[in-house]
């Protein structure tokens, strides 16, 4: 049976879709049977311009336009705006059935949310949907990707401590822009002190690898 996990940031525009690039190729060149998924993509005109493009192409997975990706937004919102512009909401079933299509041929299933966990999917008289909706709807852990630098311990702190009070396991934390330094160091000390979830791996700029073991990443799906 496939295993999934949900990959959330603590906003927009802090690497998650680099990281999670990372983390997907990592686990595919060792040899795993890994894959991708994403519900919604606002802000793109096609498939392989869109985050699901860049992490289908650095992992070098394979899937086609339709495994990647359920809703495509051209408008550069967020998706509940960008669903209402377009006149295509999300649908629960359509998220499901895609999430579905991937772990039907993957043994590892990374689904990646839309910027921060706190995002709108849908949100009109038919229906009120966020990223923990998705989460529950397929029963999926969560990686949190958050930015190494200044502000980081608010984000994750607020980010882990609004997703345990949903009962949403947090498997741990990944750092992008990581370069070092007492600032950082400490940030990594305080956030695993604040949370209790650990910093899994640290990313630098520029990385074209994610240090971390894959039979521990692999471990981090259920």
């Amino acid at each position: 049976m496939s295993k999934g996990l949900f990959i959330t940031g603590t906003g927009t525009d802090i690497g998650k879709t680099y990281v999670t690039a990372l983390l997907v190729k990592r686990l595919h060149d060792a040899g795993y049977n890994v894959g991708y998924y994403k519900a919604a993509i606002s802000g793109a005109d096609s498939v392989a311009e869109s985050d699901a493009g860049f992490v289908n192409a650095t992992a070098n997975l394979g899937q086609s336009d339709e495994e990647l990706l359920s809703y495509l937004y051209k408008t550069a919102v967020s998706p509940h705006l960008a669903a209402k512009l377009e006149d295509n909401p999300v649908e629960k079933e359509m998220v499901i059935k895609g999430y579905q299509r991937v772990a039907a041929t993957r043994d590892f299933v990374t689904l990646e949310g839309s910027g921060g966990i706190v995002c709108p999917i849908r949100y009109d008289e038919v229906g009120h949907y966020f990223l923990t909706d998705i989460i529950n709807w397929l029963h999926l852990p969560t990686l949190i990707v958050a930015d190494a630098g200044l502000g980081t311990i608010n984000t994750v702190v607020l980010t882990v401590e609004y997703l345990k009070a949903r009962h949403i396991p947090v498997k741990g934390i990944i750092l992008n822009n990581y370069t070092g330094g007492t600032m950082q160091e400490d940030n990594v000390y305080m956030i695993e002190e604040l949370t209790g979830c650990k910093v899994l791996a640290k990313v630098a700029p520029g990385d074209t690898e994610l240090a971390a073991d894959p039979a521990m990443l692999a471990g981090l799906y259920e």
